[in-house]
């Protein structure tokens, strides 16, 4: 089973997020390759079992640029018979905390893709709690791709 995850990332967190992410589903004998936005372009998806967007959310609520054409791209992709999951991170002091994690997952939705996990959102650097939910999410998209 191969995971594609494709991630950006201001601060580092949300690259700490896609290696927790990629740990565990390594762990569990999936394999994973991550790319930062910069290295990817979409195609990575197409040859994958498991297609995972990390992405922050900036400033109130919007999608980073770096990833903005990605984004606009994703709802044309045919990513039919694959799984998905959406992680990220953002901060509550914002209005639409983590609405990029919506908005990825509103676009995997177009792509026929199956919602694998819950998507996980979490608050600035993950901790303790955080971690584990983004293990139990690693699980789940397994889970919905086997």
């Amino acid at each position: 089973m191969l995971a594609t995850i494709i991630y950006t990332s201001l601060t580092g967190n949300t690259e700490e997020i896609a290696d927790i992410i990629t740990d565990e589903l390594e762990a569990k004998d999936v394999e994973v390759d991550m790319l930062n936005i910069d290295e990817a372009n979409g195609d990575e998806f197409e040859d994958s079992d498991i297609c995972i967007v990390c992405t922050y959310t900036y400033d109130d609520g919007e999608i980073p640029s770096e990833i903005m054409d990605f984004y606009e791209s994703l709802p044309e992709m045919d990513l039919s018979g694959k799984v998905f999951g959406v992680a990220g991170s953002g901060d509550t002091y914002y209005e639409f905390y983590c609405k990029s994690v919506d908005d990825f997952e509103e676009a995997f939705l177009k792509t026929g893709a199956t919602k694998g996990a819950t998507s996980v959102k979490v608050e600035l650097a993950p901790e303790q709690e955080d971690i584990e939910h983004l293990e139990s999410f690693a699980q789940q998209l397994i889970d919905t791709a086997q």
